[in-house]
């Protein structure tokens, strides 16, 4: 109730009168007090979500109606790369200049967030490029390309990165996930049958198994921060090589189109003009 009325400006009494006048309305308990708590009742619980939407369709018509503002709630999507890597000085040119905007972030795989941009539930999303076709109602804008690498312990940097792939241990990037798949098509297109340790979806822990000796790993040269103190070879492969590819997809349907422009603007110029945390 404090923090409620904290945000709003008003007092925890007010915040209290318009909840008991929101119950008698629906005619059910939304809280209850639990000793010197408040808690949701089941009631409550239910309603919650709906709730929420109902106060993001406001933004929304705050959004639309201001057309000489940037301001409402922008929807994002981002993979796990992206939402440590690229996200956070995005956000930070975008909340600087527009303080009137609010952001709900959903962090995720990239199939499943591109499925979200598509049904409508997200405005876009930061992404792997998709390995097929966008349908009409989407469009892609590409962020950044990452090669793929071999990484390995720094003992054995003058190795040949095949020469590793094929005779060293293999820590492997999942191969049900986009970037896994890139990894594994190099393998089989250069004819590399590996001997697997290991596979999993974490690029920042199989930074740290390959530190430890565990294995080499064939991963794309993934956007910093990296995980601190490794002592780490990145060693380019022999041409022809591939590259990951990390962009925004969004809708054109979206009712937040014009906040959807202001994210490519910010994304293109940090991009382009990085800020001085990248230094």
């Amino acid at each position: 109730m404090a923090a409620a009325a904290r945000v709003l400006n008003i007092t925890a009494a007010a915040i209290a009168q318009q909840i008991h006048t929101l119950e008698r309305e629906l005619g059910v308990p939304l809280i209850v007090r639990v000793g010197r708590t408040v808690r949701m009742t089941e009631e409550g619980a239910r309603i919650l979500d709906r709730a929420r939407q109902l106060a993001r369709d406001f933004a929304d018509l705050r959004s639309i109606a201001n057309d000489s503002t940037i301001a409402g709630e922008l929807r994002l999507g981002a993979c796990t790369t992206a939402l440590v890597g690229m996200l956070p000085e995005i956000l930070a040119r975008m909340v600087g200049k527009f303080p009137n905007l609010n952001v709900y972030i959903r962090p995720g795989y990239s199939a499943q967030l591109y499925a979200a941009v598509e049904s409508g539930d997200l405005d876009a999303a930061f992404v792997l490029q998709a390995p097929y076709d966008l349908p009409k109602t989407c469009d892609w804008q590409l962020l950044r390309e990452e090669p793929l690498i071999v990484l390995a312990p720094k003992h054995l940097a003058h190795r040949d990165p095949h020469d590793l792939l094929a005779k060293e241990p293999l820590i492997r990037y999942d191969r049900t996930q986009w970037g896994g798949r890139q990894a594994d098509d190099y393998l089989r297109k250069m004819q590399i049958t590996p001997c697997e340790r290991f596979e999993l979806n974490a690029l920042n822990a199989i930074a740290v198994m390959v530190d430890r000796g565990l294995g080499v790993s064939l991963v794309p040269d993934w956007a910093p921060p990296w995980p601190e103190g490794l002592n780490l070879a990145r060693l380019p492969l022999p041409e022809p090589s591939v590259s990951r590819c990390i962009g925004i997809i969004w809708s054109r349907a979206s009712v937040r189109m014009r906040l959807v422009t202001v994210l490519l603007k910010e994304a293109c110029q940090e991009l382009t003009n990085p800020t001085e945390t990248h230094v």
